[in-house]
């Protein structure tokens, strides 16, 4: 049973990991960490990591780039592992990420924590071995909702870095074609941003050549699916030794 700290526990992701745990005879919340106690959780809810006073092995964090610094600071001083989903963090905090997993505690921190998302990073990197060589334009369109304040999203990128990867990083990211009066290069990734209604997450990857056109493409309906996959990277993590780790190492 891998007993988790849920950091952010009343906000929208957290709720829905809290509900997950319910269901899952591996895995239980023992304590919560928010600013405000609503007193709607069956655990215990404390105002930081620093304050929790209940046994653990690990911590999910779905909560805001504002408040990281601090958790990571109580994270290592108890020793306790940290599955990272919080987005829109700064370089400083990125680097001070990598730089403290290789020394103090397991983090694992991923930019996207579906594990369909993930699978199909693993997947575009052998079509792209196979369709980018011989000439086949590459685009990537993202779908999320309204209130979503960055774009292009955080997954976006990490597909398009997938594919860049695979292809010794020979590819350009284009954002906006507004500005441009030219015609598409050859070596450039398109990636499209939509904003509207309360889609969770919308991705399709693009190839095309000629009169061909293959599209992989993943959907959320709900964010069920990024709380299943912190829910597994958990189980993963705990007991693991320091290190940078992703869903990569999750899924194998």
């Amino acid at each position: 049973m891998t007993k988790i700290i849920m950091n952010g526990c009343n906000g929208r992701m957290g709720q829905v990991i809290s509900d997950l745990a319910a269901k899952d005879p591996d895995a239980e919340i023992v304590a919560g960490v928010d600013i405000f106690d609503e007193g709607k959780n069956s655990y215990p809810v404390f105002k930081s990591v620093a304050e929790c006073d209940v046994q653990a092995d690990v911590v999910i964090d779905f909560s805001s780039a504002a408040g990281i610094d601090a958790m990571l600071d109580q994270c290592e001083e108890k020793g306790l592992p940290v599955v990272l989903c919080t987005t829109g963090l700064s370089d400083e905090q990125n680097k001070r990420v990598k730089e403290e997993s290789t020394k103090k505690i397991a983090i694992l921190k991923s930019a996207n924590m579906s594990v369909g998302i993930n699978v199909l990073m693993k997947i575009l990197k052998e079509a792209a071995a196979t369709f980018a060589p011989i000439g086949y334009d590459i685009e990537i369109v993202e779908k999320h909702h309204n209130q979503k304040m960055d774009a292009p999203s955080g997954t976006a990128l990490a597909l398009a870095d997938a594919i860049n990867e695979e292809m010794n990083n020979q590819y350009e990211y284009v954002y906006d074609r507004s500005g441009r009066r030219q015609k598409r290069d050859a070596k450039e990734i398109g990636i499209s941003a939509v904003r509207a209604g309360n889609i969770p997450g919308d991705h399709d990857v693009i190839f095309a050549y000629g009169d061909e056109v293959i599209t992989f493409s993943h959907r959320a309906y709900s964010r069920a699916v990024f709380g299943k996959g912190a829910m597994e990277a958990a189980k993963f993590l705990a007991g693991k030794p320091a290190g940078l780790y992703d869903m990569s190492d999750v899924i194998g």
